[in-house]
């Protein structure tokens, strides 16, 4: 029996001015990646792809897995940033894994709003799967409640570490960056 179970998430956060604004952070994806992902379940595979595991879930209490999403994660010239799933696995059930589909998109927009900088953020999560037969006379209702409530519960905690962590690493890395800057000025030779 297919089921197809889907959530979305929107993102909208006023960012607290700092020396370098926030859309040339932005146009490193792998800084936004560190920051959303526990960095012992993240892997860079390269310059824009990322293997990260999730945290492991629990489904109706009966199947307990862990997914394994490869994302392709990057910005364009105004830092607007765009991640694609590219691949997926779960880890812990064979027979799921064979079945099932996963189709993350998302996108991280900087905007100046009456001089002030705020990013928005919209994430879409879907997933199709060839359930087991032991779920097969489980109300399909009740089976599309459990499976959308739990990938909802996957977007939110990736929106609460961007809520407490980007901006954290945003601004550590603007001032670090603006004191390098201002190192390397005051070493260079005075002309006349």
């Amino acid at each position: 029996m297919d089921v197809h179970f889907t959530a979305s998430e929107s993102l909208s956060l006023r960012v607290e001015d700092a020396p370098i604004p926030i859309h040339h952070y932005l146009r490193q994806p792998e800084r936004l990646v560190k920051a959303i992902a526990e960095p012992k379940l993240m892997e860079q595979l390269s310059d824009c792809q990322f293997r990260l595991k999730m945290s492991p879930l629990n489904f109706m209490d009966i199947y307990h897995f862990q997914p394994t999403v490869v994302l392709g994660v990057w910005s364009d010239s105004k830092g607007t940033v765009f991640l694609r799933s590219e691949d997926c696995e779960i880890r812990g059930i064979d027979y799921i894994n064979n079945r099932f589909s996963l189709t993350l998109k998302g996108k991280l927009v900087p905007l100046e709003k009456e001089g002030k900088t705020y990013l928005q953020g919209t994430a879409n999560l879907a997933v199709k799967v060839n359930l087991p037969p032991p779920l097969w006379l489980t109300p399909k209702p009740f089976l599309e409640m459990a499976g959308n409530g739990l990938l909802k519960g996957v977007l939110n905690r990736i929106k609460q570490r961007l809520l407490n962590q980007l901006l954290k690493d945003y601004h550590n890395w603007a001032y670090s960056q603006s004191e390098e800057l201002t190192e390397i000025s005051n070493q260079l030779p005075v002309t006349s």
